[in-house]
């Protein structure tokens, strides 16, 4: 008897890219805010934030980092947060490993149910990455390919073009004899 395969549904791979949607890159990093984190998860953000600070020696500085207020406004906007309302604080943006940390110190069932879309969603992203890397450096080799070339072929499209330029100006006006009567002095 073979052991069955089991094939990701149809819904989990609508939840991974509804995950890698909510991925940002910050300083360099890609990550998730903490009110996306906690949507995910099934908590209230202030309930992530407060585990978060009660089990503070679980982050360290790659795991998790409050976000500037340069790096909120441009965000801000984004999610269309009241002036009056909305956030007190500014947001902490968890990183792939600090996303994970974060379902281990919540402890729900959802958050660890979905805490293995948030790593997949991590890593589709970073074969993409790698694989836009890939396909940058073939585009990068086949320009220089085709600047080499063009070296060589340079002068003979100068010469079909200068050719197509030639024909499309329009003839100089031949300068006629005037219609009608003129007098020998006016020729």
């Amino acid at each position: 008897m073979e052991p069955e395969i089991k094939q990701e549904s149809m819904s989990a791979a609508l939840a991974r890219g509804a995950i890698a949607s909510r991925i940002l890159v910050l300083r360099g990093q890609r990550v998730m805010l903490d009110s996306d984190l906690a949507a995910l998860y099934g908590v209230a953000t202030r309930r992530l934030n407060e585990q978060v600070q009660r089990n503070r020696s679980r982050f360290p500085k790659d795991f998790i980092f409050q976000l500037t207020p340069a790096e909120f406004v441009p965000l801000k906007s984004q999610f269309a947060t009241s002036s009056w309302g909305g956030r007190r604080k500014l947001p902490l943006a968890f990183t792939e490993h600090g996303a994970i940390m974060a379902a281990t110190i919540l402890s729900t069932p959802r958050a660890v149910e979905v805490s293995v879309y948030v790593v997949r969603a991590f890593v589709q992203l970073r074969e993409m990455l790698a694989s836009n890397k890939v396909l940058a450096l073939k585009l990068k080799d086949l320009e220089q390919r085709l600047e080499r070339r063009l070296d060589e072929h340079d002068q003979a499209i100068a010469e079909i073009l200068q050719a197509i330029r030639e024909l499309m100006t329009p003839p100089a006006p031949k300068k006629r004899r005037p219609i009608g009567f003129v007098s020998s002095a006016e020729k």
